[in-house]
């Protein structure tokens, strides 16, 4: 896997998509950060207006509160000074109240919760009620919300203001706001289905909201967060999941700083903020879908520019050098010029070599026939030559003369059978000599009765291919070795028949081993011969660079010799020979 995957990052397609890659590589991250860096602006832009948006829906509700807290420091001064007649303040506290077309009660508290100065009719006990403990806890102002106020009997936000006398607290000036009073100061224009707002004091109470059902903040709070948590997030906008399991956007700004705070719940489809991250989305695949885009126009742009034309001229490459000479190569009429340029110098190379070729196979055939001639001619001339000395022999009545000219007769019929193969193979640099031994042992073997009864004689011959320098001079020398074991073969005791053997093998290390053995049926020091035959097996062993080794037991004679075949030219080489063309055979690769 290694292999392909580093020849496939050879390829033109791949190196040039890498180039593109980094070209465009700059365009896309410039592409990438002005998006980017937009949408981050056009949030922030969204953010802000989402903030200006939810105080500008406050912004009545603020009046109102502030007003209240105005109106309360106001009625502390003339608290103080009818403090001693309660009948004087509660009327003047009711008059207020009946001028008024916003508060629903004023009154005055003292430290002990009793509310003998007030709008309400009668003194009022306030000491157990939520407002009074929490002021008492933390004197200062304070806005609270309650569902039924104990001296209004209404649903009301109660603002009160401390009231001293030099550094001695008396009690709290509290005016109270009706609940329908301040929702009904929440700019309409900028709420519809898909917006809420929520107002809430520093403990964490709401105080007025927009709420879908029973009152209940909680559906439009974010999820796992509570009102008090949220206070560190004024003036800040954010995303997230809320209680009722929807996408919103949430906006938290101060109403009255450090006393009242709003929350603003919107949909993002009215925000824009959803369109934000569809347009960071583009962003990124934008240049990405540039990028592959690119790609495919540049890889089809090449492709049909370049690569379809060199796999063709790649495929002309290799079957011209798997032999399809038959006609040169067609030129690329429709590739580019340069591309067309080098076709065209590859269909005259090919054309060039498809006529020397054609012309080198018509010489080496002209010389091949000669040479075969030449061949069947001396093999002609031997046999002639065998024949002459055969009728001369019979012409002779002496018997030692009839067998040196028989002698002179094997010897010559061994030549012309040489001859006889070397124009008859098919290669002429290279002989069988397997085949060529075979053929002069059996012609031998018709031909030679010994003591008028037949020698058994047994050949194994491997196959062995040898220049004919080689094959020559180890025919030869196997014709006189094989004469002298039918000259001397006799039939050993206990043995019905004499017998010959002949063994051509190759040993492990490549080298040709020649044993000719025969039987012995006399001591070998009593049979008599005239030397000719052992000098001329010595004399071809020398033309093979070696030495024959003779080995001589009771009953048999043995001939033994080892060399080293010169087959750099045989004729089995070719099949065995491969084809590597330029591209290296790649795996999967079709011709």
């Amino acid at each position: 896997m290694l292999g392909k995957g580093a020849s496939f990052t050879r390829t033109l397609g791949f190196r040039l998509g890498m180039l593109l890659s980094i070209a465009i590589l700059p365009i896309g991250m410039i592409s990438i950060l002005q998006t980017l860096h937009l949408s981050r602006e056009a949030e922030r832009s969204s953010e802000i207006a989402i903030q200006g948006r939810t105080a500008a829906a406050a912004a009545g509700e603020r009046a109102l509160l502030q007003g209240a807290i105005g109106t309360a420091d106001a009625l502390g001064s003339s608290v103080l000074t009818l403090l001693g007649d309660p009948a004087a303040c509660s009327e003047m506290m009711r008059d207020f109240v009946q001028r008024s077309a916003t508060f629903v009660y004023a009154g005055f508290t003292d430290t002990t919760g009793r509310n003998a100065c007030s709008s309400a009719d009668g003194v009022v006990d306030l000491g157990n009620s939520p407002h009074f403990l929490q002021f008492m806890r933390e004197p200062g102002t304070l806005i609270t919300a309650s569902a039924n106020g104990r001296a209004s009997g209404q649903s009301v936000v109660i603002v009160s203001q401390p009231l001293y006398r030099e550094q001695d607290l008396l009690g709290y000036v509290a005016v109270s706001l009706s609940h329908d009073l301040l929702r009904s100061t929440h700019a309409t224009a900028y709420w519809s289905d898909g917006a809420r707002i929520l107002t809430f004091n520093s403990a964490g109470q709401s105080l007025v909201g927009d709420f879908e059902s029973d009152n209940d903040p909680a559906a439009i709070l974010p999820k796992g967060m509570t009102l008090d948590a949220l206070i560190p997030l004024t003036d800040t906008t954010f995303s997230g999941i809320s209680n009722s399991g929807e996408q919103r956007v949430f906006s938290v700004v101060a109403v009255v700083p450090d006393l009242v705070y709003a929350l603003g719940s919107w949909s993002p489809q009215l925000t824009g903020i959803a369109g934000l991250t569809v347009s960071r989305l583009a962003a990124v695949l934008f240049p990405v879908a540039l990028w592959a885009v690119s790609l495919a126009v540049a890889y089809f742009a090449v492709y049909r520019l370049v690569l379809r034309h060199v796999r063709e001229l790649r495929s002309q490459m290799r079957r011209f050098a798997l032999g399809n000479r038959d006609a040169p190569p067609p030129i690329l009429e429709g590739a580019p010029g340069e591309i067309r340029d080098v076709s065209e110098t590859f269909h005259n190379m090919a054309r060039i070599l498809i006529r020397d070729e054609a012309a080198m196979e018509e010489v080496v055939a002209e010389k091949t026939v000669l040479l075969k001639e030449v061949h069947h001619r001396v093999k002609n001339n031997l046999q002639l030559i065998a024949s002459i000395i055969n009728m001369q022999g019979r012409m002779i009545d002496d018997t030692d003369a009839k067998r040196v000219l028989r002698s002179v007769q094997d010897r010559v019929a061994s030549l012309a059978t040489i001859y006889k193969n070397l124009y008859q193979a098919e290669h002429l640099d290279s002989v069988e000599a397997d085949r060529l031994i075979r053929d002069i042992i059996g012609q031998m073997s018709t031909a030679t009765v010994v003591n008028d009864q037949s020698i058994q004689i047994d050949t194994q011959l491997d196959p062995l291919v040898l220049l004919p320098d080689q094959a020559v001079p180890l025919t030869l020398l196997t014709t006189e070795a094989f004469t002298n074991a039918l000259k001397y073969a006799g039939k050993a005791e206990g043995q019905e028949r004499a017998w010959v053997r002949v063994q051509l093998r190759v040993d492990d290390e490549g080298n040709a081993v020649l044993t000719i053995e025969n039987s012995l049926g006399q001591p070998l020091n009593s049979l008599e011969g005239t030397g000719l035959g052992s000098q001329l097996i010595e004399a071809f062993a020398m033309q093979l660079d070696t030495e024959t080794e003779v080995t001589a037991t009771d009953d048999v004679f043995t001939l033994h010799m080892r060399f080293t075949p010169d087959t750099h030219h045989s004729l089995r080489e070719p099949e065995e020979r491969r084809v590597v063309l330029t591209s290296a055979a790649r795996e999967g690769a079709q011709h």
